[in-house]
Order: C-alpha cells, then sequence, then structure tokens
C-alpha cells in the first residue's frame, strides 16, 4: 500500500518531527510506500520516501495550513484508497498524530477578544474536524491526559482513541561504558567532580519553562551556584533569555547549545535535567533523561511527570505553579545524597517498563486503519 504523511514542516531536532520519520520508516520497513506532503525539509532525506514540497499562499499561518490542507485533499481525491496520516491537525485525515494538545481548551485562557479572531475560529475548526463525533479521524494519544480533555470538548468515541506507549529510542538507554563518557564530556567542558551540571533540552524556550529555569538557577545559595553550570540545548530565540540571565547575575552560569544530534552525551554528563514547562503534552526529554540515569526535576503539567514519580528518579512540583517550590526543589536536588538512588532508580525502571515501541504500535494502527479504508473503496 501507498501511506501518505502530512507534516507541515521536518527538521531534524523537533520531537514531533522525529516520531514521524520513525513511523514512516516502520512502515517503509513493512514494505509499504511513503508519500509526504510538507512545505520544507531541512536535513537528510531517507532513501525511498516520495516527498511532495507544497507551496502554501497566504498571511497568516492558519490560511497557509488552510492552502495546504487543500492541496494535499486535491492530489489525493482520486486515489481514495491512500490512507492519509496527519502529524497536523487537518480535515480530511484518516489518522491523526496527537502530539499537541487540545487547542480549544488552551484558547480557553486567552479570554473572548481571542476567541473572535479568525486565527481562532480556523484552528478551531482544523481541532473539530479530527475529534468531533461526525468525523471519521483515528487519533493517536501519546498522552494520556488529553484523552479526557479532547472528549470533554468533543465527546470523541473511545473507539476512535488509542493510547500509544512512549517511543523513546533505544539509542538514548544509558550504555555499559556510561561513566567513561561522562567522565571524558565534563573533562571536554571543564567540570570538575564537584562542579554541578544542570542540563535542559527542547526547542520552544518559552513553553519549557526556561525562564522559571533560570530563577531557579539564580536562586540557589552563593556557594552553590558558583559551581553550577546550566547547559541548554534547543533551537530558538536566545536574546530575551540571555538578557533574563543576566539580569539575574548567571550569565557566565548559561550556556546556550543549538539543536544537535549527541545529545546522550549530555544526558550523561549533566547532573540533572530541569524541565519545568507550562504546557507540554509528553515531554519525551523526560524519558530521555530516565533511560540514560539523569534525574529529573520537572512540572506535573507534562504528560510524562508520572513517570518520573513511577520510576522515583526526581521531583516533579505540582500545580498550581510556585517559583519558590522549584526554587527550593533544585536546590535540594542538587546537594541531596538521594542522587544515586534516584539514578538507580531510574535504571532499573528503564528495564521494567515499555518506553520504547510507539513508532511499532502506531504503525499496527495506521495499517490497519489504512487496509480498511482500502477494501472499503475497493468494495465501492
Amino acid at each position: 500500500m501507498t501511506l501518505a504523511f502530512a507534516l507541515y514542516k521536518y527538521f531534524p531536532f523537533g520531537g514531533l518531527q522525529r516520531d514521524f520519520l520513525r513511523i514512516a520508516l516502520e512502515c517503509q520497513k513493512r514494505g509499504h510506500n511513503i508519500l509526504v506532503f510538507t512545505t520544507s525539509w531541512q536535513g537528510d532525506q531517507p532513501d525511498g520516501f516520495d516527498i511532495r514540497f507544497l507551496e502554501v499562499s497566504g498571511n497568516s499561518n492558519h490560511v497557509r495550513m488552510l492552502n495546504f490542507q487543500q492541496q494535499i485533499s486535491s492530489t489525493l481525491k482520486n486515489q481514495p484508497k491512500v490512507a492519509l496520516v496527519g502529524f497536523n491537525k487537518l480535515p480530511g485525515l484518516d489518522i491523526y498524530y496527537a502530539a499537541d494538545t487540545c487547542y480549544l481548551d488552551k484558547a480557553q485562557s486567552k479570554g473572548w477578544l481571542y476567541r473572535l479572531t479568525s486565527r481562532f475560529r480556523y484552528y478551531k475548526a482544523f481541532e473539530e474536524a479530527v475529534f468531533s463525533q461526525q468525523s471519521h479521524t483515528v487519533s493517536l494519544l501519546i498522552s494520556a491526559l488529553q484523552k479526557p480533555v479532547f472528549q470533554q470538548y468533543y465527546h470523541t468515541p473511545d473507539e476512535r482513541i488509542h493510547l500509544l506507549p512512549p517511543g523513546i529510542s533505544r539509542d538514548r538507554c544509558r550504555p555499559d561504558n556510561a561513566e567513561a563518557i561522562r567522565m571524558d564530556f565534563r573533562k571536554e567542558f571543564g567540570l570538575t567532580n564537584e562542579d554541578k551540571l544542570i542540563l535542559m533540552v527542547g526547542s520552544g524556550f518559552r513553553t519549557k519553562g526556561l525562564d522559571r529555569a533560570i530563577k531557579a538557577v539564580a536562586s540557589l545559595p552563593s556557594s552553590l551556584k558558583q559551581k553550577t553550570r546550566f547547559f541548554v540545548i534547543g533551537q530558538d530565540k536566545q536574546k530575551p533569555f540571555a538578557s533574563l540571565a543576566r539580569q539575574a547575575g548567571i550569565q557566565n552560569q548559561l550556556h546556550f547549545f543549538a539543536g544537535r544530534d549527541d545529545v546522550p552525551r549530555f544526558l550523561l554528563g549533566a547532573d540533572l535535567l530541569i524541565h519545568p514547562a507550562y504546557n507540554e503534552n509528553t515531554g519525551t526529554v523526560l524519558l530521555e533523561a530516565l533511560v540514560a540515569g539523569l534525574p529529573v526535576l520537572t512540572t506535573d503539567v507534562c504528560g510524562y511527570a508520572h513517570y518520573i514519580n513511577d520510576a522515583n528518579s526526581g521531583t516533579v512540583v505540582q500545580s498550581p505553579f510556585a517559583q519558590e517550590a522549584l526554587n527550593q526543589s533544585l536546590s535540594t536536588m542538587l546537594t541531596s545524597k538521594t542522587w544515586q538512588a534516584w539514578q538507580n532508580n531510574a535504571i532499573a525502571f528503564s528495564h521494567q517498563e515499555d518506553l520504547y515501541s510507539m513508532p511499532e504500535r502506531a504503525t499496527d494502527i495506521i495499517i490497519e486503519q489504512a487496509q480498511q479504508k482500502s477494501d472499503h473503496a475497493s468494495f465501492l
């Protein structure tokens, strides 16, 4: 079969983009042809993919997204057997991979004026096209927290929602030579055994709570702060956060790195992952840290935060968020004698739980739905 995938933009360091590629490659591995619709692709293109670049028009993101959808629909209208898998909410999808939280729920906090905008109307319509009772789209959810939220607004039937296990790449798992890698890493960056390295990973610095993290580092006791470094990896605008760090007096502690493919080295070399997100459907990096044996400090709004509690491998700051709670937790974790226990707990948990099979399970459902669509089209 030919399986069509719709992804508005591809770049190699986005979590959604990585999930798309792993799922599409798994589908290809099982013998299916892969057709991809996108507007741009950064990085290497997989062998054997038929990638169609669509030039979209419009003076706003939501209008361009609609134009993207209309072009896909026009291309596939004469191919009734081809199932369409979307990684953005769009009308006409057979399967939707739900990497985003519920838009209508988030919009409630923006006030009534926002809900009068064309942006709101378009994105609400896109989401309704996927989750409404009248839709036929099957959704693949990666966060159990989101199922009741979508159903609250759209009353989506249970049979159209499938919850996937996490899909952590095995290359994130702690290797046998982890200590040697850690020593080499810390030597490379001039870190002694007494120094503390806090790590934050993820594009979208505002949503991930980088401002909160900067304030927490700045609040550390002077003696601890002097021997603490804060590394941030991700693709986003650095300037406002560098300015905040200067105002907080930790400009010398904070170091930015662009998106990179050696994140596992950083996970092994650091002493703590901080992820105080404002809003996070899953928080894949939480599990990447867990399987690497790195203790985590995060917020309970992250869909995967419960795994940190389940594994007893760090601290989850509860809602409603209080900066002081994050500050105190950071100081406590950096000085706690429980650090080794957190690491051991994380490693043991990573060997016991299924944190890895998302691409395979997603592929199972996609192929099942695609076969049903093909059989139905043949019958007609």
